[in-house]
């Protein structure tokens, strides 16, 4: 047999390279020594309404179809109202849309500029993998001493998805001080959700910050804005929505 003969045959012959299977489990830091993964999130959705005269009333009509939620007051809206609702199964959200065009729903205005669809995710060093994804953005939102939210979608430039993970850990380590610093001090908690073809204007994250009081959650924005990520890799940020809860479902 010759040389090529024999090149071609072992081409031939030559096991196929194994593709790693895909896994898009949600991957928290080691419990036990072993993995923590859960095929598990949360889907949080806000919906704005205009030309409201009753907000209580919506929340009426959401508890009556037992339908985890929250209902936001409008500050910047007088007649303006939202809803905050969540599932782990995206097809219950239809369910939310069939009491939207139904009762005290059904003579309002949607206010599309405000909707913001986002899940919640891991980024593989959570010590309560299924707290984190589940259980702690419920108990946030569900405080009813923490009424006061701002909720707002933002895109970072592409120039953050080119530096290396030692790089963007540092930047990321500058923003996770300072909420742990507002955390620690009772003054704010955060949601985040990952939106990453879930939004409409094509933006990656959608952020909640919820408080007792208002100022609070200003001044958290606020301190942000010199930040590295903020000043240098944010592409869009807003519109934010600036409401208070007036119903809040059970926990």
């Amino acid at each position: 047999m010759s040389e090529s003969q024999t090149h071609s045959h072992s081409h031939q012959t030559a096991a196929p390279a194994q593709e790693k299977a895909l896994d898009l489990r949600e991957k928290g830091g080691a419990k036990n020594g072993q993995p923590q993964l859960l095929d598990k999130r949360l889907f949080m959705q806000l919906t704005a309404f205009g030309g409201c005269h009753d907000v209580p009333a919506l929340g009426r009509a959401l508890a009556a179809e037992k339908l985890e939620s929250v209902v936001y007051a409008d500050v910047n809206d007088p007649r303006g109202a939202a809803v905050l609702a969540f599932c782990e199964n995206p097809d219950d959200l239809f369910r939310y849309h069939g009491t939207f065009n139904n009762g005290p729903f059904s003579a309002l205005t949607l206010k599309p500029e405000y909707s913001m669809l986002g899940r919640t995710y891991a980024i593989g060093y959570e010590p309560d993998l299924e707290d984190t994804l589940l259980k702690r953005p419920r108990r946030v939102v569900l405080d009813a001493a923490w009424r006061w939210a701002v909720w707002y979608p933002l895109r970072r430039t592409g120039a953050f998805s080119q530096l290396s993970h030692q790089e963007q850990g540092q930047i990321l380590k500058e923003h996770g001080t300072i909420g742990r610093q507002f955390g620690d001090a009772d003054l704010a908690k955060d949601i985040r959700l990952n939106c990453t073809g879930l939004d409409k204007n094509d933006n990656d994250f959608v952020i909640g910050l919820i408080g007792k009081d208002l100022f609070p959650l200003s001044a958290l924005v606020q301190t942000m804005r010199p930040t590295q990520q903020t000043s240098k890799f944010i592409q869009n940020m807003g519109p934010f929505f600036v409401g208070k809860a007036v119903w809040q479902s059970p926990l």
